[in-house]
Parts: structure tokens; sequence; C-alpha cells
């Protein structure tokens, strides 16, 4: 049994133990790490380089795309270095950091998300008080508060949590420094304090959540009103990217914090941590420029000559 004060280091869980298969893990990681560099460093340099692009629909889907990169920027790296290296350790400073960064950039992202959801709202069904009511300092401003709410709630939580005394050793039971994981280790009378706070925390995401449900409620009554199908199957068109997104983000989210204990398991737990955490960066910017004629036409703009020509 230890404490905080004598923890200096935390033990990272190992894809595997065999070398054959940590490389093949570091070569796993590296790829799908390369590809969400690659996708959502060409949404940020295509909606930056294109003033056509430049609207609120492409605003929020850059700082999207900075927040992707953020997260997995944060998680990834550090189990390559880890696979590569045969090592588990991290050190207590760099954990704690781990913990604020990927709160800040998956806290950051799912307000960027809900924002969003306004954004469409908006567009088809207050479309005649779009400039109106998304101008360019609204834009700012809601960016903004998307930012700096993700920042507070990762300050909030990980002073908390670093502030626990930890009685359970120094064993943690995924590949980063997950909050819950942490958590785990901590004093058993000790955890209450975070939970309240996580509790509270509950409140602006279950808000969020149904802000987005709602707003999609009445997209959709909105769409179902359009007389012509091509006029309902180009708003649908400008909705499902976002809406998968967020599906995607919201399933596996919830799933890796409320699955039952009867089910739940280390295999599990990693598989699903896995996906939200290191798979969606990845993909969301396939999602979104899949069958977007803008982004695909602006990305042949910036490096012409390349499959995305044909």
């Amino acid at each position: 049994m230890s404490n905080s004060s004598s923890i200096t280091q935390f033990l990272l869980l190992a894809f595997a133990d065999r070398r054959e298969l940590q490389l093949l893990h570091f070569w796993l990681f590296l790829g799908i790490y390369l590809a969400a560099l690659l996708g959502n460093g060409l949404i940020i340099t295509t909606v930056a380089c294109h003033r056509h692009l430049h609207t609120p629909m492409y605003f929020f889907l850059l700082n999207l795309s900075v927040l992707d990169l953020g997260s997995i920027s944060t998680t990834v790296p550090k189990s390559m270095a880890n696979s590569l290296w045969k090592t588990k350790a991290i050190s207590y400073s760099d954990c704690a950091t781990q913990v604020f960064l990927y709160l800040f950039w998956i806290g950051g992202e799912y307000f960027v998300l809900t924002v969003m959801s306004y954004d469409r709202y908006v567009a088809i069904c207050k479309p005649l008080h779009y400039g109106t009511l998304l101008g360019s300092r609204a834009c700012v401003r809601m960016a903004a508060a998307a930012w700096g709410s993700g920042f507070l709630h990762a300050l909030l939580h990980t002073v908390n949590t670093f502030s626990l005394p930890l009685c359970q050793g120094n064993a943690v039971d995924q590949f980063f420094c997950e909050l819950p994981q942490i958590l785990k280790l901590s004093c058993s009378e000790s955890y209450l304090t975070e939970l309240g706070l996580t509790m509270f925390s509950a409140f602006f995401v279950l808000g969020c959540f149904v802000f987005i449900v709602l707003s999609y409620v009445q997209i959709f009554r909105a769409v179902l009103r359009i007389s012509s199908e091509q006029g309902r199957h180009k708003a649908f068109s400008t909705c499902l990217p976002h809406l998968a997104v967020v599906s995607l983000f919201l399933s596996t989210a919830l799933f890796a914090g409320l699955k039952p204990r009867s089910i739940s398991s280390p295999s599990l737990d990693l598989v699903v941590t896995f996906l939200y955490s290191v798979v969606l960066p990845a993909v969301n910017p396939l999602i979104y420029s899949m069958r977007n004629m803008d982004i695909m036409e602006a990305i042949r703009k910036v490096i012409p000559g390349t499959f995305f020509s044909n």
C-alpha cells in the first residue's frame, strides 16, 4: 500500500508482453496517428487557405480538427514510445499533464460538437437569420466558450484528482493516464469528493446532450416540411457528418462510462477506450470530407495531382 506522496511514477497497461506484438502495436498506432495528422492537417489547411470556406460551419470544423489533433497527440505518442522501448512507466507529473490535456481536448471537442449542432439548427430552421445569429464575432465567442469550458473542466478534475491520496498502488489499467483509472487508485473515502465534482460536470454534459437532441428534432421537422426531394437531400447531407461524429463520440464514451460491471473487463475497457481516444480522431476528417464537395474541391487545390483529383 502506498500514498500519493510516495508515488513518483505510474505503470501503464501494456498491449502485449511479447516483443513482436509490442512492435505490432507501435506500427499500428503509428499508422493511425499519421492518418490523423494527415486528415486533420488537411482539414485545417484547407479551411484556413480558402476564403469560400470561411463560414461558421467550416470554422467550427477547423476547431474540431485542432481538438482531435490535440487529443490523439496527448495519448498515442507516449504509448508508442513505451512499446518501442519496452517500458510501462510514466512520471507522476507527466501523468497529471496527460490527464489535464486529454480532458481539455475531449471536453472542448464535446462543447464544439454542441455548438456545431446549433450552427446546423440555425442554417436549416432559421436560414434568413443565419448571418445575424452566426456572425464572425458570435462564432469566435462560441468557440472561445467551448475551449474555455474544456479548460475549466480539465483544470477542476485534474487538480482535485491529483490532490487525493492514492492508496491502491500505481498500476493504471489503461494505455494512458485516464481519469477513471487514476480514481480507482485513490482511497475510497476520498473518492466521494471527486464523485461530487463528476456529478456536477454530468449536469453540463447532459445539458449539452439534450441541446443536441432538441436541435436535431427541430432540424428533422424542418427538413420534412421541405417540399422538394432534392432540397431535403441537400439539407440532410449537411447534417449527416456532424450527426455521425456525435453518435460515435457519445456512444463509445457513454458505453465506457456507464457499462455494467458484469460485462466490464480490462480487455473490453482497452478496446472501447482505443475506439474513442485513437480511432475517432483519425476517422472524423474522413467522415466530414466524404461526399462534401466543397471540402474535396478545396483539397484538390491544396494538393493537386493526388488521388483526390480522381
